[in-house]
């Protein structure tokens, strides 16, 4: 369960966002933060004080030229809750965040705070367009795991457990894919993949380039 099911609706209403060049973050996956500007240190309490939620919000390519103003975000963003925080004497924080949802950004809110809040809304997995598929490529993707797990000098364990935990095949795309899929180019496609077969299949061939690099397939199949 990434922790979806109890997000107040209310909060997406005024929901903070974190803009960040290159960071997506997936459901079910961890991230980290050092948080030391003025404007989101105001966030991070406002968030600690409220429902822990915050959005991380990829910058759209030129935000450069306007970082300390409104540049341009992908609509598409990961909701993420604070599961761990730290304030420093100096009054930066270290948060872990840990991916509940994918939402989709309606609007941005006037600037009344000093951090950006915009208006948005749920994005749940649609209906596939190959239902049969989906056990397939789920089952594809658990396998490939498995044989990737025994060729890791460590982490194993902890992939195997990944694959066990997941309450549904998207689950379980999104987990796999934030854990080991780094580029954040990819990451974003992942995100604003909405049918579980197509992150299920995705994630699979990722996985499959993975044991390739760890133990040379020899021109065999992955699968």
């Amino acid at each position: 369960m990434t922790g979806r099911e109890d997000i107040d609706p209310a909060f997406l209403d005024g929901l903070p966002i974190f803009p960040l060049p290159n960071a997506v973050l997936l459901p079910g996956g961890l991230m980290p933060l050092h948080i030391f500007e003025p404007r989101y240190r105001e966030m991070t309490r406002d968030c600690l004080d409220g429902g822990r939620l915050m959005a991380v919000a990829r910058l759209r390519p030129g935000y450069e030229a306007a970082y300390d103003n409104r540049p341009p975000v992908f609509p598409a963003c990961g909701l993420g809750r604070i599961i761990a925080s730290e304030e420093l004497a100096d009054g930066r924080y270290l948060l872990v965040l840990r991916g509940v949802a994918r939402i989709q950004i309606e609007h941005e809110l006037p600037p009344v705070r000093s951090y950006r809040e915009v208006r948005a809304r749920l994005i749940e997995d649609g209906c596939s367009l190959r239902p049969d598929a989906t056990h397939v490529a789920h089952t594809q993707l658990v396998a490939l795991c498995e044989r990737l797990s025994m060729a890791l000098d460590r982490g194993g364990d902890e992939l195997r457990a990944l694959c066990r935990d997941c309450a549904t095949p998207g689950d379980c795309a999104d987990a796999i894919a934030a854990a080991l899929i780094m580029d954040h180019v990819e990451r974003q496609r992942l995100l604003e993949t909405y049918d579980p077969t197509e992150r299920l299949e995705r994630t699979a061939e990722h996985v499959g380039r993975l044991i390739c690099q760890l133990a040379p397939c020899e021109g065999r199949a992955i699968n």
